[in-house]
């Protein structure tokens, strides 16, 4: 174990780790981020962010994560790369394990792991993330702007995106493997009217085509199995995410898709315990809502502490 002890361990070093350091090591809390990429988390992996206010002409994930580490550092924030395995979370002295890094004793834990997108399986799908394709239309929709794509999924998230995507592009293709959504009938009715969206139904993704850049992709019919190339500049898949809780096993209560229950506040069902950014059970998941947990977590945080040190 450490000699110190810290404020404020925050796991995971994305936008909504990082404002919470800044925003605590201003505060004068002795901080620390652990995170096991790299400055920026999953942001690092989007070549540019156009909807992050302040940078008229957008920045690459990864100049933005290195910039935010270096302004939370600049107020006395550390870091350390390591991968957290499990955590101790009852009663005032909480303890997180790490992989190579040791044990790190806390006041506050700030959970901040975010949420991977699901993924389709393809074989070159990693090698094509933001490269032609996508997992947010709100981020990178508007790279599109005037041309057409396809988008896979059929809940309300994949709903709305397709929406989205059809004031910003020519067309969509809509590729779901049932004949029916899983949407709600609001979100149905406007697709059914946007003349822009073609639905392709009974459909999975079978190939991309990337043969001279992207082409597009070929969809098969799971009744049929028959196929078809939808010509296209970019697939957005909108097939759910998966939050990053496994190192907690349970110990901090999620909602029925996984994501950790905390409200405005930040805090969790664990005293002393918070989470931002796409952890949290929110409505929208983007850069500046995890920067403002961030910001929101930091005061909440402090307040647990000095209640802490008062009845000590």
């Amino acid at each position: 174990m450490r000699e110190k002890v810290y404020d404020v361990v925050i796991i995971g070093g994305g936008p909504a780790g990082y404002s919470s350091a800044l925003y605590c090591a201003r505060a004068g809390l002795k901080t620390i981020v652990l995170e096991h990429l790299s400055a920026g988390g999953q942001m690092t992996l989007t070549e540019i962010i156009e909807n992050y206010p302040g940078f008229e002409e957008g920045i690459d994930g990864f100049t933005l994560g290195d910039q935010m580490q270096q302004q939370a550092e600049k107020f006395g924030a550390e870091s350390a790369l390591t991968s957290v395995t499990s955590v101790e979370l009852e009663g005032d002295l909480k303890v997180v394990h790490t992989s190579d890094e040791g044990d790190f004793e806390t006041r506050c834990v700030i959970i901040a792991t975010g949420a991977n997108a699901r993924q389709l399986g393809l074989p070159n799908e990693a090698a094509l993330a933001d490269r032609g394709i996508h997992y947010c239309a709100a981020c990178d929709g508007m790279r599109f702007k005037g041309k057409t794509v396809a988008l896979v999924g059929g809940g309300n998230t994949a709903l709305e995106d397709a929406l989205l995507l059809a004031r910003i592009c020519e067309k969509v293709y809509l590729i779901h493997r049932r004949d029916e959504y899983r949407a709600e009938k609001f979100y149905v009715d406007a697709v059914g009217e946007a003349e822009n969206i073609e639905p392709v139904l009974f459909s999975v993704v079978d190939n991309v085509d990337v043969e001279g850049g992207f082409q597009g992709v070929t969809v098969k019919n799971v009744k049929t199995d028959e196929t078809r190339f939808l010509p296209c500049e970019a697939l957005f898949v909108s097939v759910g995410r998966v939050p990053n809780t496994e190192f907690l096993q349970g110990a901090v209560a999620t909602d029925a898709g996984g994501y950790l229950e905390a409200d405005e506040t930040t805090r969790t069902s664990v005293p002393g315990v918070f989470a931002v950014g796409d952890i949290r059970t929110k409505p929208m998941r983007q850069v500046v809502t995890a920067a403002a947990d961030g910001a929101v977590s930091s005061m909440f945080a402090q307040q647990y502490i000095e209640e802490l040190k008062a009845k000590a």
